[in-house]
């Protein structure tokens, strides 16, 4: 079958070259033992990584030179602090590293402003989260970064979200080969009646009575769509505790608005 030629800064991606797991320890080894040319051909080998996550951001309308560029910082990185005595697939430790390099990118880039405290948090979770992935090939949990650094959980999921890239009105989210459906035309209408804002002013001053970790679990559940294990990996609590935390909160406000 025939490759199609794409290029992304100058590299044509139909002839990137794809090594073996016996072929990368080699290669390693001779990095190790001072082979500059071995580093080259580590780096060359393993584009495909940079671009299997490039394809993460192809409906963003961000320019993809910039960001394979970019992956490609991630990707040095890993192959210069890689170690083969940890046991683990390189492609597991760098996946992250480039991903991480192209999130911190897009964050310096935002033009949304996030206060200087919640940035400097969410920079501390995330140098947090990498060294301890580059030195034990594990990612530290939510709950054991806010015990570090003193915060609690929802402190740390708060920081992290508040640095996520804003996603455009004009995103395409389905596309069967006709009409694309994008993300304005599954907005809600705007134009309520005096009644319907009435209800809205109830519920918000309702939400308000709720506690934070209760409002969130909400928002994440109603609003973002999250399921119930999504949101306890991320407050670093079980299953149950968020179901009960959601039913609780739900039959408070039902209690507000009879």
């Amino acid at each position: 079958m025939a490759r199609h030629k794409v290029e992304i800064s100058g590299v044509n991606t139909a002839n990137i070259q794809v090594l073996t797991k016996k072929e990368m320890d080699l290669l390693f080894q001779k990095m190790k033992e001072g082979d500059s040319f071995a580093r080259e051909d580590l780096i060359k080998g393993n584009l495909k990584l940079v671009l299997s996550i490039l394809r993460r951001f192809q409906s963003r309308g961000e320019n993809l030179d910039d960001l394979f560029q970019v992956g490609c910082v991630g990707l040095v990185k890993a192959i210069d602090n890689f170690d083969l005595s940890h046991d683990v697939k390189f492609s597991t430790y760098a996946v992250p590293m480039i991903l991480g390099e192209i999130r911190r990118y897009l964050r310096d880039n935002n033009s949304l402003r996030v206060s200087r405290s919640i940035k400097d948090l969410a920079y501390k979770v995330i140098r947090l989260k990498e060294e301890t992935y580059r030195d034990k090939g594990v990612e530290m949990s939510n709950e054991e970064i806010a015990q570090i650094l003193s915060v609690t959980p929802y402190d740390v999921v708060h920081a992290l979200d508040a640095l996520r890239e804003p996603i455009s009105m004009f995103e395409p989210i389905y596309n069967d080969g006709g009409d694309t459906i994008y993300l304005y035309d599954q907005l809600e209408d705007k134009k309520t009646s005096s009644q319907d804002f009435e209800v809205r002013l109830a519920l918000e001053e309702a939400l308000s009575t709720l506690g934070q970790r209760e409002q969130y679990i909400l928002d994440e559940r109603f609003v973002i769509g999250k399921t119930q294990m999504e949101i306890a990996e991320e407050l670093a609590i079980s299953q149950a505790q968020v179901s009960r935390l959601e039913k609780n909160a739900i039959e408070h406000l039902k209690k507000i608005l009879k």
